[in-house]
């Protein structure tokens, strides 16, 4: 792992160029250490460990990149800030955190705003995910969402074509419905050939809840009850339990059936192994998959990737009817799941000004552009710039795969019915409790009905402990709902 991060960042330094070099000590950082935490590698460290070498030669400061395992970095972030020590200069994170976070954190220097790299973040990023209490306290340096890769090889195979279409009775296209996705994992496990339908991140620790919350969000992201995936937005109920949870749940532990054998121990960085290995036929996952598998030097299957919007639904639960909304053509709510990597400065920091213009440094156009095409960087496209230099894809995707794989993120981004993630205090709390019965489910030791009373209960205790009140406003606000 450490060589294969080592030959990543590497290449990322080479790739950034040394754009700054005639400006060095520019500002002048000499002397200066940034301890810039991460989590283990190559992804998202690798990008770290690429823009500060390229920092460095720009302004004579130094920066170092401290890894940890992805369970360890809330605690130790958070264990830090709040005993007031210089741990880290900054930090890198997930939004769902910031809550937690927030009274730590020095606010980002008004000059970084209102640029044309400012309005160059699309807005969910800049406007929504950036801010909490109405401050700016983070920094996107990565966008995150869930698509759908498939392998071109086999579906545009006339006969494969031919087979699915006589045993299902419909055409072999990148499926537009979870059903159509368990028909299709079907048709393509073939265990003789080395072969499985798709795989998915099982394990706990091993960011599995984001995999189950995109099964989730098809169910239970009703279109005309904004806000109520998680909890009800006007008392705070946990709706983890309800009819719309129950069919997600069913459906993940589904496709541990056509996934290949160990699938229960994959993280998300398993599933990508496997995809661009040619184990499955398709997965889904953040973009990782897609830059990874479309590179020569990392797959057996590059130029036959294919991308998509993940699966919708027809069917969507309403927690206040206690029934389901049907719908004409199935509705896709793409999940914004993790909601990108983002960085920020502890007030504990050594040296805040150095600490955010390494951060503003990280996350430009340029740096962050090419950082976005580089597989194993675990840097998705979150700037509209991002999607419009086509050129820069070219270099690792074939047109074909470039400019599938730049409209279902853009798409996804952009779905009237995108789902976000809940950012709410105490956070990491309420996913420990759902991991816990979450494996219990997917071992078969509990049913899924019954997991989820658990984790409903967990969670309803967990609030009321936080302070209910509060926690509906945090909720509400994230949400994008106004104030009771």
């Amino acid at each position: 792992m450490k060589k294969h991060l080592t030959a990543t960042a590497s290449g990322l330094v080479v790739a950034f160029g040394l754009s700054g070099a005639a400006l060095a000590c520019s500002p002048d950082f000499s002397g200066v250490t940034l301890k810039v935490g991460s989590q283990t590698g190559p992804f998202i460290a690798s990008a770290m460990q690429a823009a500060g070498e390229s920092w460095e030669k720009q302004t004579c400061g130094t920066v170092e990149v401290v890894e940890f395992p992805f369970g360890e970095l809330y605690p130790k972030y958070l264990t830090a800030m709040v005993a007031g020590e210089a741990a880290f200069d900054v930090i890198t994170f997930a939004p769902a955190w910031t809550p937690d976070f927030a009274p730590y954190l020095s606010e980002m220097p008004e000059k970084i705003r209102g640029t044309a790299d400012w309005e160059d973040i699309a807005p969910v990023y800049r406007d929504r995910l950036m801010v909490w209490n109405g401050k700016h306290l983070s920094q996107t340096i990565d966008g995150d969402l869930h698509t759908l890769s498939y392998r071109l090889d086999l579906f545009n195979d006339p006969e494969e074509q031919a087979a699915f279409k006589a045993k299902y009775g419909y055409d072999l296209a990148a499926p537009e419905t979870w059903d159509q996705y368990y028909d299709i994992a079907e048709f393509f496990t073939r265990p003789e050939d080395n072969l499985w339908g798709t795989a998915e991140a099982f394990r706990r620790g091993g960011q599995q809840f984001w995999f189950f919350f995109t099964h989730a969000a098809s169910y239970t992201n009703n279109p005309n009850n904004p806000g109520s995936m998680f909890f009800d937005p006007e008392t705070m109920d946990a709706q983890v339990n309800n009819e719309g949870w129950v069919k997600a749940l069913e459906d993940y532990i589904r496709s541990v059936g056509y996934a290949p054998p160990g699938a229960l121990n994959y993280t998300s960085g398993d599933i990508r192994t496997a995809f661009a290995g040619g184990q499955v036929a398709m997965n889904f996952d953040w973009g990782d998959t897609g830059t990874i598998a479309s590179d020569k030097a990392q797959s057996q299957v590059a130029g036959s990737v294919g991308s998509a919007m993940t699966p919708g639904s027809t069917r969507i639960w309403n927690h206040k009817t206690n029934s389901w909304d049907t719908f004409d053509e199935p509705v896709r709510s793409p999940f914004m799941a993790y909601g990108g990597w983002q960085a920020a400065v502890p007030q504990s920091a050594n040296n805040i000004d150095a600490s955010w213009h390494y951060v503003e440094w990280a996350s430009n156009p340029d740096n962050s552009g090419q950082a976005a095409v580089t597989g194993g960087s675990g840097v998705n496209p979150y700037r509209f710039s991002h999607f419009t230099n086509l050129d820069r894809w070219l270099k690792t995707f074939s047109e074909d795969e470039a400019k599938m794989y730049l409209a279902a993120q853009r798409g996804s981004l952009e779905a009237p019915n995108i789902a976000l993630d809940m950012r709410l205090p105490g956070y990491f709390s309420y996913t420990e409790e759902l991991e816990i019965e979450l494996s219990k489910a997917l071992s078969g030791q509990v049913a899924p009905k019954a997991a989820l009373d658990a984790i409903a209960e967990k969670w309803n205790e967990l609030t009321d402990e936080f302070g209910r009140e509060d926690q509906l406003a945090a909720y509400r606000a994230s949400m994008g709902l106004p104030p009771l």
